[in-house]
C-alpha cells in the first residue's frame, strides 16, 4: 500500500517503512508525526483518500547540502557569492490506514 502526502508545498509517495526527508517540523526527535493533507491511497488501484491516516516517526532534525548563489555581471567588477542550507526534517513512515 502507498499514499501521496503533502507536507511543505511538496507531495512525497510513501510506503510503510520509508524514510523521507521532508521540510522541517517543530516536533522533538522520537515523537509521532501525523500528516494531514493526503492526496491519495493506493493499492493496486487509486483509492480515496478521505479517511485515510498516515503516519511516522521524527528521526532527526537536520540541514541540506548547500546551494551556492552566484550573481555576477561581466564587464562591471559586480560578484557577489551566497549560499543556503534548507533545515529538514527525517521521518519514518509507520503506517498507513485507511
Amino acid at each position: 500500500m502507498f499514499a501521496v502526502v503533502e507536507q511543505g508545498a511538496k507531495q512525497y509517495m510513501v510506503k510503510v517503512g520509508d524514510v523521507v526527508k521532508i521540510e522541517k517540523v517543530e516536533n522533538d526527535v522520537g515523537s509521532n508525526l501525523d500528516f494531514v493533507n493526503i492526496v491519495l491511497v493506493g493499492n493496486k488501484g487509486l483509492q480515496s483518500a478521505e479517511n485515510a491516516k498516515v503516519t511516522g516517526v521524527i528521526l532527526e532534525h537536520k540541514k541540506a547540502d548547500k546551494v551556492i548563489i552566484f550573481k555576477k555581471k561581466r564587464r562591471h567588477n559586480y560578484r557577489r557569492k551566497r549560499g543556503h542550507r534548507q533545515e529538514m526534517s527525517v521521518v519514518r513512515i509507520t503506517s498507513i490506514s485507511l
